[in-house]
């Protein structure tokens, strides 16, 4: 069944709910699911509506423009987009390929429906990897002493594919402010600790070295801040005195892959709104 997503932020105030679902009904629209949420403290309300598209009276650019004065009204954020419509989603990675091949698989498999322009890296450990899914590999080296001309040529790539979403699985490169701005809500970083401790980087030494009794993961959207961005989701397991900082990064790894997936998968399927420093998740 084709659906139609519609995903509304705006301030609080009664009747809302009813107002937007009411919206829905006069253009013929049957809701199949709908969640919503209301911050009390910020006085914010948010919701996400599922849509069957064969109900709606009008096409998707007339129902967009139908919609715009009730959101204006409002002072909403908004999308109204078909379900089906695979998202551009570029994957950057550098040495580091576990979350790039567990993105990889369930992209192959189905699970994750979207599409990859291409992979990006400052390596080229993957190439191989990656073009044997027929998936084009950009390479593009970060010296350190000039990180802006190869960052400046990301921007231009990123640009000329305007992404939905760039997934950090790994890349362990600072992205700068600019891009950062430029692409916000649209760039998800796995951070490879349970944030906000161990910002940065070895935060599994630095776990192991403070004894700690979860290992975990941070599925986060990129800022100007270091791993500081509005949290997507976190997956964590228990370790013990025993375990070693080797065993730490391979029980690590496995929350890196459940985190990243899970938040992509929402992302994907417009479950995630962002208010400020903080995200909303409507989970499936």
């Amino acid at each position: 069944m084709a659906t139609t997503l519609l995903k509304v932020s705006c301030p609080d105030r009664v009747g809302l709910l009813s107002r937007l679902s009411g919206w829905v009904a006069r253009h013929g629209g049957n809701l199949l699911e709908v969640h919503q949420f209301t911050d009390i403290a910020a006085g914010w309300f948010f919701t996400r509506m599922e849509i069957e598209t064969e109900t709606l009276s009008l096409d998707l650019p007339a129902i967009q423009a139908a919609f715009q004065p009730l959101a204006s009204e409002l002072e909403a954020d908004w999308t109204i987009r078909p379900a089906e419509s695979g998202m551009k989603v570029v994957i950057m990675v550098s040495k580091l390929g576990h979350c790039l091949a567990d993105l990889l698989w369930r992209w192959r498999s189905g699970e994750l429906a979207f599409d990859i322009p291409c992979v990006i890296s400052n390596h080229e450990e993957f190439r191989e990897m990656v073009e044997r899914e027929g998936i084009e590999f950009r390479h593009i080296p970060v010296a350190a002493t000039d990180k802006q001309e190869a960052f400046a040529q990301t921007s231009a790539l990123l640009r000329s594919i305007r992404p939905d979403l760039v997934v950090l699985a790994r890349y362990m490169q600072i992205i700068p402010p600019e891009i950062c701005a430029e692409l916000h809500g649209k760039i998800m970083n796995i951070h490879h600790s349970f944030l906000p401790s161990f910002v940065g980087a070895n935060p599994y030494q630095r776990a192991y070295d403070r004894g700690v009794k979860l290992i975990g993961a941070t599925c986060h959207y990129a800022t100007a801040e270091l791993d500081a961005g509005p949290i997507i989701d976190q997956e964590v397991m228990r370790v013990d005195h025993f375990h070693t900082p080797a065993d730490l990064v391979r029980i690590g790894r496995d929350c890196e892959r459940l985190a990243l997936a899970r938040s992509v998968r929402w992302h994907i399927a417009d479950r995630v709104l962002i208010h400020g420093n903080k995200s909303i998740v409507f989970r499936d």
